[in-house]
């Protein structure tokens, strides 16, 4: 009877044994997956993080572009005026 008792002992055992086995398998795949799943999702903000870099560079040159326009309209302005405006002349 003792035999019949370790017999038993033995094969839940190993029962156990192959189900943890299993489960590490199946959480070893599962950590692969997730790991593949991150790199690529980390790629993907990689990049969209460069877009929105070179989207706030155009931005940037857009403001420097829009503020120097902005400038030589009013120097081509002030310019215009000085030519127009009616100055006194050293003969009168």
């Amino acid at each position: 009877m003792e035999e019949n008792q370790e017999g038993k002992s033995e094969k839940a055992f190993k029962s156990f044994g192959k189900k943890v086995d299993n489960f590490v398998g199946e959480l070893h795949e599962a950590g692969e997956r997730l790991e593949k799943e991150f790199k690529a999702k980390f790629e993907e903000l990689k990049e969209a993080a460069e877009k929105l870099k070179q989207q706030a560079e155009n931005e940037e040159r857009w403001k420097e572009v829009d503020s120097s326009l902005k400038k030589a309209g009013e120097e081509f302005g002030n310019a215009v005026k000085a030519i127009f405006s009616k100055k006194p002349t050293k003969d009168q």
